[in-house]
C-alpha cells in the first residue's frame, strides 16, 4: 500500500523522555499516532513494514537521540527451518492444545499473567496490573486481535498465551505468558514456533516480534529463528546481513 500513513506527520506526535524500560540510565522517546476509523488495519499493516508496535489503539515506534538499540525483527516463515533445539521444545510440547480465542480477557488469563508477571518481572510496571488494565490490554484493538491459548491435554490447564494481530502479510506477537514453574518446556519459544508454521500454512510471510535489543539477554532469544529479517535504512534485510549481529 501506499506510505501515504507514515508521511504525514499531523497524524504523529512525540512523548517527552522517560526512563527506558529495557537499559538502564537511558531515556525514551517515542513517536505515536492512534489507529482509528475504517482503515485501522490498513494503517496498522502499514506502520508494522514501517517498524511501529501497536498497543491499544496506539501505533508506536522509539526515536530516542542518542540510541538505536531496538531493532525491528520478523521472522521470515516460508524460509524457517528450525533449529535442533527448536526441533526439540516442540516435541516436548506437543501434548499441548493451541485454540484462537476472541481478544475476550478471562479470570483464568490473568490468573496466569500475573503468576508471570511475579516471577519474570516482578519490578515492572506490568507486575501491578489490575484485571481491568490486563482486559483493556487484550479488548482495547482497533484491529483483528486474537489470544493463542496453550493448554495442558490431560487436565485442560492454560499454560501458555499470547495476544496476537492479524496483519494482511502475517501475525504480530503482541504480548506472551507462561506458567513459570514450566521453565523447561521453553513456553515462550514454543508459542513462536507454532505461529511461524501457523503463518506459513496459512500462506502468510511473516511473524513480526517486536523489537530485538542486542544489550538485552531477554531477547537474545529472538535471534535464533532463521531466517530473522531487521528493519535497517535500506529496508528489511536478513539479520545476518546487517551489523546488528
Amino acid at each position: 500500500m501506499k506510505q501515504s500513513f507514515v508521511n504525514r506527520p499531523e497524524f504523529f506526535f512525540t512523548t517527552a523522555p522517560l526512563p527506558c524500560p529495557y537499559l538502564p540510565g537511558r531515556m525514551e522517546r517515542r513517536l505515536v499516532t492512534e489507529l482509528i476509523g475504517a482503515r485501522a488495519s490498513e494503517m496498522h499493516d502499514a506502520l508494522s513494514r514501517a517498524g511501529f508496535r501497536r498497543s491499544h489503539n496506539i501505533a508506536y515506534a522509539p526515536i530516542c537521540p542518542s540510541c538505536s538499540a531496538c531493532v525491528p525483527v520478523r521472522i521470515d516463515a516460508f524460509g524457517f527451518r528450525p533449529s535442533r533445539t527448536q526441533r526439540r521444545i516442540a516435541r516436548a510440547n506437543r501434548d499441548l492444545v493451541v485454540s484462537r480465542m476472541p481478544a475476550q480477557a478471562s479470570l483464568e488469563q490473568y490468573s496466569l499473567f500475573e503468576a508471570y508477571q511475579a516471577a519474570r518481572h516482578g519490578d515492572g510496571d506490568m507486575a501491578t496490573m489490575t484485571f481491568r488494565d490486563y482486559r483493556l490490554m487484550i479488548e482495547d484493538s482497533p484491529i483483528e486481535t486474537f489470544v493463542l491459548e496453550f493448554r495442558d491435554a490431560a487436565d485442560s490447564k492454560l499454560v501458555a498465551a499470547c495476544l496476537t494481530d492479524q496483519m494482511s502479510d502475517g501475525y504480530s506477537a503482541v504480548y506472551s505468558f507462561f506458567a513459570p514453574h514450566l521453565d523447561r518446556r521453553s513456553l515462550g519459544i514454543h508459542m513462536v514456533l507454532w505461529m511461524a508454521e501457523q503463518a506459513r500454512r496459512d500462506g502468510l510471510p511473516y511473524v513480526y516480534l517486536g523489537y530485538w535489543i542486542r544489550e538485552t539477554r531477554k531477547m537474545s532469544y529472538k535471534r535464533h529463528f532463521r531466517p530473522l529479517e531487521a528493519l535497517t535504512a535500506t529496508g528489511w534485510q536478513p539479520i545476518d546481513a546487517t551489523e546488528f549481529v
